[in-house]
């Protein structure tokens, strides 16, 4: 076998299926196994393979799963329940056929509790994708093989596995081997490493490495270089985190350096160097070569791992990486978007039967699940890999230059070309050179939005002029915020923005992460595809420009008013700035009249809030840019969202204190009303008791008794207008009046009403008029002239002027008049509105501006 194929797994001899046979020797008769057999093994598993995931593709998300244990009446349903909870424990009796089995998985995957989830839970294969998934099954079957047989066809595809990525990433005769993640990998390395600087490690064990040292830079998480140490048994404090460097993010050699000689001043043993290429978030690159050097000299090994490592399929010429590093983790999976492929480990071979002695097989552990990327690679084809790891380089670099021009972005990133100012197209077809080619190939772009601007804010006078200006701005609020003493306020806006955009791009993969040093920012890795993911089209990149220009000019018009927008709030008698944590938008303030700050009691808290919800209220009737929001004290504000650079942030508190008092009066008049109307109906309660009583004095009580009242009344009838009048409240001059004109006429009494009367006659005075404000006084009863044996007057009398909109309540003995409804002249009506916590976190942006111009 030839070292081109090498696996470091392989047994200390050679297989025999790679031996000349000796015709001097008999050779063992190996039982063939007919081809057409295998043939249909493996096409009757693909074809039941393929039907199990076609089934799975399509199942479509439901949110009502079936229940199996269905029970017709209530009676049996706690039996049922109780039955159901002693059997789920136990594994059937019964035997199930694969269809049942399969159908219970396919509802399984297809309940959801969400809304948002999409309609097919999981997503759609393609041909590459479809055939590595079946390849995980074919793994399982070819473990059936006869022992010599499976170490044949486990030779054969390791080992051309590795021939195929050791000439794609320019590795000379590498070992490989084949992890599930890269925890594992990291392990394997150390182990590689602890075998190369101490062969006897097997009999020794760690013992015989005198503390073994291990480093890292602070940009990589450590945490698999944690799992590697307590597998092993090596203390963490091994572990040494060399800080970055402060220009170019990259781990500091310098620093590196004095470490390694404190360490070995210390009596440790330098092991390992992880060098960082591309696998940090913002995808810096370590310089390899001077790593080299520092590894050269004191005899560690280098190993790197990142999204950086596939610009090496990229280069046309042909090079040696061996020379530079000892191994490198390739994640083909992530790269390539396609699924559950092996995190590849290609590392300089080394002979030693300690790496086989951890694994429990050899010839399965770790090399016949490279069969499906054995048959993914073939699939793919050397050209189409290099093709797709090209054009995610260059969506990198498009999207570097997309970002470094708009105006108010940094980008956190590395930079293509940052040492050689050379581009990636123009280096792979130049001689080999590693450092410049991961220096030319970005694998990630970051970037956030910090308000940064190259257009001066003064003149172009003297630096005394400048300085006064900008004294002069900042007192007026005229300056934009700075993210200096804003932060949490721009890691918002920057969360605001990354929303937009997973919005507006989908095809772009967007995530908003948290950077140690720099707060929220936007990431995007054209390298970390999902499962049948491709990198977005040129014409998605325009949409992107398009969009990350619109909406930040939307952010640098909105920290721009927002500090002209604190400035006047501050400044107004009625306006108070409210803290919003969680709020995006440029803020938000609470309308407070004069003097009730200092008596915000329980109910005035509550009077409030009423006040600010019906101020949202009426103000979202003219602009969509206001919102109801609740301050951390809980008490209801006014929130201001996105605003754009035509925005004039004195008319948006103009009239946010307009309508402000408006809705005060307003419900100044309401309160008024209510108050009379309960008076008006205690006042109609006294009258009626009243009247009742002076009726029956009047008629008598002989009238009133059950078998002699009847007698009575057809003696002496009563008369006809005796019975008692119902009353009306007059909300304008606040007066109870009688009914008997309303039943006359049929309609209200008003001055407006006067001209319906025959020949232009007044309306009469109403018999009974009660005053509300003193409804203790007793009622007022025009002078008439009296009848024998009633209580009432006649229906003439002098008229009395009545408002224009006075209300009718209309009270009493039985029948209800029709009365006109009750006109109000309130504008805005107080309703209760939706809670601040029912309302979106992200601000929508509205042209407030053309609204105030209406008004």
């Amino acid at each position: 076998m030839s070292a081109a194929g090498r696996s470091d797994d392989d047994p200390g001899q050679s297989p025999v299926v790679d031996q000349e046979p000796d015709p001097g020797q008999s050779t063992p008769a190996v039982a063939e196994i007919a081809a057409s057999s295998i043939r249909s093994g493996l096409a009757e598993l693909e074809l039941r393979s393929s039907q199990v995931l076609q089934r799975l593709e399509n199942v479509k998300v439901s949110s009502t799963p079936e229940n199996p244990h269905l029970v017709e009446n209530e009676e049996e349903e706690e039996e049922e329940a109780g039955k159901r909870v002693i059997s789920e424990d136990l594994l059937p009796a019964k035997h199930r056929v694969p269809s049942d089995i399969l159908k219970s998985l396919e509802q399984l995957v297809s309940y959801t509790d969400s809304d948002d989830d999409p309609e097919f839970p999981l997503p759609a294969l393609d041909d590459v994708s479809h055939l590595a998934l079946i390849s995980h099954s074919i793994v399982a079957y070819l473990s059936h093989l006869d022992r010599q047989q499976l170490l044949r066809v486990t030779n054969s595809i390791s080992g051309d596995a590795t021939r195929w990525l050791g000439t794609l990433f320019h590795f000379a005769h590498p070992a490989s081997s084949f992890h599930a993640d890269n925890a594992d990998a990291v392990l394997r390395t150390v182990r590689l490493a602890i075998v190369a600087r101490c062969p006897g490690y097997l009999e020794g064990g760690i013992p015989a490495l005198a503390q073994p040292t291990f480093y890292i830079s602070e940009n990589t998480t450590p945490m698999r270089l944690h799992y590697a140490c307590r597998q092993l048994g090596i203390p963490l404090e091994a572990i040494k985190v060399i800080p970055e460097h402060s220009q170019s993010g990259t781990m500091d050699v310098t620093l590196l350096q004095k470490q390694i000689q404190q360490d070995v001043g210390n009596n440790r043993t330098p092991l390992l160097v992880v060098a960082d290429i591309g696998a940090s978030l913002c995808g810096y690159v370590d310089n390899l070569l001077r790593l080299r050097d520092v590894c050269k000299a004191h005899n560690m090994w280098l190993h790197a791992s990142g999204h950086g490592l596939a610009a090496l399929v990229c280069a046309q010429n042909q090079g040696h990486v061996e020379e530079v590093l000892h191994s490198m983790a390739l994640n083909l999976g992530s790269w390539l978007g396609v699924p559950s492929l092996p995190i590849v480990l290609l590392h300089r071979p080394l002979q030693n039967s300690a790496l086989s002695a951890f694994e429990s097989d050899p010839i399965l552990s770790r090399r016949l699940n490279a069969l499906s990327l054995w048959t993914s690679l073939q699939a793919l084809g050397r050209k189409a890999i290099a093709e797709r790891l090209h054009v995610a380089f260059q969506t990198c670099s498009i999207l570097f230059e997309i970002a470094s021009k708009c105006e108010g972005i940094r980008v956190l990133s590395h930079t293509p070309g940052a040492q050689t100012g050379a581009s990636l197209s123009d280096v792979i077809q130049n001689p080999f050179d590693v450092q410049a080619l991961f220096d030319a190939a970005a694998p990630v772009v970051a970037y956030q939005f910090d308000g940064s601007t190259t257009i001066p804010l003064g003149g172009s006078g003297s630096s005394a002029i400048a300085a006064a200006a900008a004294e002069r701005e900042t007192a007026e609020g005229l300056k934009p915020l700075e993210k200096i003493n804003n932060a949490s306020y721009f890691d918002r806006l920057n969360s605001w923005l990354g929303q937009i955009l997973q919005r507006d791009c989908p095809n772009f993969d967007f995530e908003v992460i948290e950077h140690p040093t720099h707060g929220s920012c936007i990431r995007y890795c054209p390298l970390e595809l999902g499962l049948g993911e491709q990198p977005p089209s040129s014409e998605n990149l325009e949409s992107f420009a398009q969009s990350l220009e619109a909406h930040v000019d939307i952010l640098r018009a909105t920290i721009k008013h927002k500090a002209r927008f604190i400035h006047l709030v501050e400044r107004s008698e009625v306006l108070r700035l409210v803290p919003l944590p969680e709020w995006a938008g440029m803020g938000g303030v609470r309308f407070v009249p004069e003097g009730w700050e200092s008596l915000l009691t329980d109910q005035a808290k509550t009077e409030l809030n009423k006040l600010n919800i019906d101020l949202v209220e009426a103000l979202k009737s003219t602009d969509n840019a206001f919102s109801l929001g609740e301050g951390t004290d809980g008490l209801i504000c006014v929130r201001f969202g996105m605003v754009t650079h035509e925005t004039e942030v004195e008319e948006l508190l103009d009239l946010v204190v307009t309508v402000g008092k408006s809705v005060q009066e307003n419900s100044r008049v309401l309160d008024t009303m209510s108050e009379i109307v309960k008076k008006g109906i205690e006042a109609v309660t006294a009258d009626l008791q009243r009247e009742s009583e002076e009726k029956l004095w009047q008629e008598g009580i002989l009238r009133h008794v059950p078998v002699v009242g009847r007698v009575f009344n057809w003696w002496s009838p009563p008369a006809k207008e005796s019975g008692i009048k119902g009353r009306s409240l007059n909300l304008t001059q606040g007066v109870v009046e009688s009914t008997e004109n309303i039943y006359k006429y049929h309609m209200q009494m008003t001055g407006a009403t006067a001209h319906q009367l025959p020949a232009n006659r007044s309306p009469p005075t109403p018999m009974v008029q009660t005053p509300v404000g003193a409804p203790a006084s007793p009622p007022v009863f025009p002078t008439v002239e009296p009848v024998p044996g009633h209580a009432t007057g006649t229906d003439e009398g002098t008229p009395v002027q009545s408002g224009e909109a006075s209300g009718s309540l209309a009270g009493a003995s039985g029948a209800t008049p029709s009365a006109a409804p009750t006109q109000n002249h309130v504008d805005h009506a107080r309703t209760v509105s939706q809670s601040s916590a029912a309302s979106s976190n992200v601000p929508e942006l509205v042209a407030a501006s053309s609204a105030i111009n209406n008004n």
